[in-house]
């Protein structure tokens, strides 16, 4: 199992030998530290921790400096493993455990678009344009369920849009680049520019 915590760059263009074009995410993964590991017998589940970008030391917490023999991380994440985990605690992860073609799921959190209205939120048609409807072309219509008296659990209507969890399957690895510690992924993965994506394969 592949697992590494990285964040977004941008997206662009690559072709292949055929002269072929792919659209691709760029992933900036620096170096992971195996910070923890989580077994059956003490956790009730087989996990590895890991940790990336060592914080400064006056913004780490005496529970995290104690843990991390005097260390911080700015980001850190589990990765649920299905037997007992490899790693040890102390390793390193790098984007070099990757290679070219590998399947991964790419998970993150997707832009946030604040109070929006259901015709951006769930594609509602609005209203018609004539016949005496006059302010109504982004409205969302009835709310009522014919005799019931409330409204129905669960209906569509405005609220915030966005901030949520996603996670994208079958996402591939186009290129690997060890060097600048980068992943360049087929497609889209959820999130803005800088946001902390985590890439299982």
């Amino acid at each position: 199992m592949k697992y590494i915590l990285g964040t977004k760059v941008n997206m662009t263009q690559l072709f292949d030998e055929s002269g072929k074009v792919a659209p691709v995410t760029i992933v900036k993964a620096m170096p992971n530290v195996v910070t923890g590991i989580k077994t059956i017998d003490r956790d009730g589940y087989t996990a590895v921790q890991v940790g990336t970008v060592e914080q400064k030391e006056s913004r780490v917490n005496k529970a995290q400096l104690g843990q991390f023999a005097g260390k911080g991380y700015k980001e850190m994440q589990e990765f649920r493993t299905e037997g007992a985990p490899e790693a040890a605690i102390g390793d390193t992860l790098t984007v070099e455990s990757f290679e070219k073609g590998d399947s991964v799921t790419v998970s993150g959190t997707s832009k946030a678009k604040g109070f929006q209205g259901v015709v951006k939120r769930y594609n509602f048609k609005g209203g018609p344009r004539s016949h005496g409807q006059k302010h109504s072309e982004r409205e969302p219509g009835s709310i009522g369920g014919g005799l019931r008296t409330h409204v129905p659990k669960g209906m569509r209507m405005a609220g915030r849009m966005g901030g949520d969890t996603v996670t994208v399957k079958g996402l591939k690895i186009v290129a690997v680049d060890a060097e600048n510690n980068l992943l360049y992924i087929s497609g889209a993965v959820p999130g803005r520019r800088g946001t902390v994506i985590s890439i299982v394969g």
